[in-house]
């Protein structure tokens, strides 16, 4: 059978927030839209927003197990996983066929269903599920396709029924025995997701701490919180994977250089046994996977697309927006870029820019976490001045409320120019308190302005920042 060739003025590779098109811009564009997967992408199916439809029962779980501290006491509850799994799913899949139905009832767009990958300049070949081939080139391009999980080269783990963060949320039991291989968020939110629900969860991970690109505080206060509802194996490497009788058995051994110095704990060469294997060690973003060198298009050593800060690429009428080209893969920095990329398509008379000098970024985990701005540890690698400023939850009254003992909020400030550098929270409601450290730091407004021109509501969780920033003004005006 010959291949289909077809010429669009616009192709969006990806239909997370590539499906972003503004309206009105393109009515009179011919687009054309290709997916390998489900209709809108990772955040929709199988990302951010089912994971999140899950953390909240989790926490409903955790906060009913902590209030006897308040002196209410619940029996232990009963988890209905199907019918948390379809409340969360039942709200996704018709906002994902939705979604489809509608691109394909606009008359000047085309869906492509299925793999693509770049043969030349703007030129892309789709093979559809069918195996039938069709060639599209394109005026301008948009690549939108985002990550995909690394599958790390452990002997025995090919060929094992392992699950990753695109498969584990549909399955249909709670596992007894969740083995997860990993330290970042994903391990983060779904080794709570599924203690919570009842599995015995063991996390393995090679570092010392979960979470390492956080504020090193507050990597270590979650990784000891963590490891108090999970069985939590730091500084160990899995050397081999067995799976037979529906059991999954991983060999470990310690790594060097993760001594009970550095937060982790002494381990021996020992086996770990579980029902199911979730691994969680990254995602790579698809530009090799789609071949856009072919198309002219650069990637960085880490195999992100390269863009200057109008999203264009290193190939004519090429943009990148989302976890393709962004080591942050981050919903709402996709979402930023999307505005970008295509009102530079449309309007390359008059660019924009994309400013990413404040982006916020939270894990919805048990206890939760924001960050936004610098590290401790990033401020200190470049020799950059700062002053702490910190304040336990336990500090402030609506602290007092939550019987918290384990939260805080700490911002960064420049001691110069009383500039926020950054700021990290862990504990209740930590990703929504963050947004006002990122708000002042967005709109440049310093320490003294956040802290002392507005007034607080108290008895407010907010507090904790207010708090915070003063006790940054106190060491700022500390003699040096």
């Amino acid at each position: 059978m010959p291949n289909e060739s077809s010429h669009v003025d616009l192709l969006i590779v990806g239909t997370g927030s590539g499906n972003s098109i503004p309206a009105g811009d393109f009515d009179g564009w011919s687009i054309g839209l290709v997916e390998r997967g489900v209709f809108g992408g990772t955040c929709l199916n199988r990302g951010c927003i089912p994971s999140k439809m899950l953390v909240l029962p989790a926490h409903r779980v955790r906060e009913a197990a902590d209030a006897a501290a308040l002196g209410v006491h619940f029996d232990p509850p009963r988890i209905d996983w199907p019918a948390i799994r379809d409340r969360t799913f039942g709200r996704i899949d018709p906002i994902s066929t939705g979604g489809e139905n509608y691109r394909r009832s606009q008359s000047n767009v085309r869906l492509f269903a299925g793999d693509g990958r770049f043969t030349g300049e703007r030129t892309l070949r789709v093979t559809a599920a069918d195996g039938s081939v069709t060639d599209i080139t394109a005026d301008h391009v948009v690549l939108a396709a985002g990550a995909s999980p690394v599958i790390p080269d452990i002997p025995g783990l090919a060929g094992t029924p392992f699950h990753t963060s695109d498969t584990i949320m549909r399955v249909e039991e709670v596992p007894r025995r969740l083995l997860i291989l990993g330290g970042g968020f994903i391990a983060a939110e779904l080794g709570h997701v599924f203690s919570a629900y009842g599995s015995e969860v063991t996390v393995l991970h090679r570092g010392a701490l979960m979470l390492r690109h956080e504020d090193p505080e507050v990597s270590e206060r979650f990784t000891a919180e963590f490891g108090r509802y999970v069985d939590l194996r730091v500084g160990v490497r899995v050397d081999s994977v067995e799976h037979r009788a529906g059991e999954f058995r991983l060999h470990l051994s310690p790594v060097d250089g993760c001594s009970p110095d550095d937060g982790a704990r002494p381990s021996e060469p020992t086996v770990v046994v579980g029902d199911t294997l979730l691994v969680t060690t990254g995602r790579r973003p698809n530009g090799a996977e789609l071949g856009v060198e072919a198309a002219g298009v650069a990637l960085d050593d880490r195999g992100y697309v390269v863009t200057d800060d109008t999203l264009a690429t290193t190939a004519p009428n090429v943009w990148a927006l989302g976890d393709i080209r962004n080591p942050n893969q981050l919903k709402h920095l996709a979402n930023r870029e999307a505005r970008v990329a295509f009102h530079n398509v449309a309007h390359p008379e008059d660019p924009i820019r994309l400013d990413e000098r404040v982006v916020p970024h939270a894990v919805f985990s048990h206890p939760e976490i924001g960050s936004v701005g610098e590290t401790e540890a990033t401020l200190a690698e470049a020799g950059r001045r700062f002053v702490v400023g910190r304040r336990d939850y336990g500090d402030v009254a609506y602290g007092w409320a939550l019987e918290d003992r384990t939260g805080f909020a700490k911002v960064l400030v420049d001691p110069e120019s009383g500039r926020i550098l950054g700021g990290h929270v862990i504990g209740p409601q930590a990703a929504t308190l963050m947004q006002q450290i990122a708000q002042a730091m967005t709109f440049g407004l310093g320490a003294e302005q956040v802290a002392r021109e507005q007034i607080w509501n108290h008895p407010g969780l907010p507090e904790v920042l207010e708090n915070a920033l003063l006790d940054a003004l106190e060491a700022r005006a500390a003699p040096r």
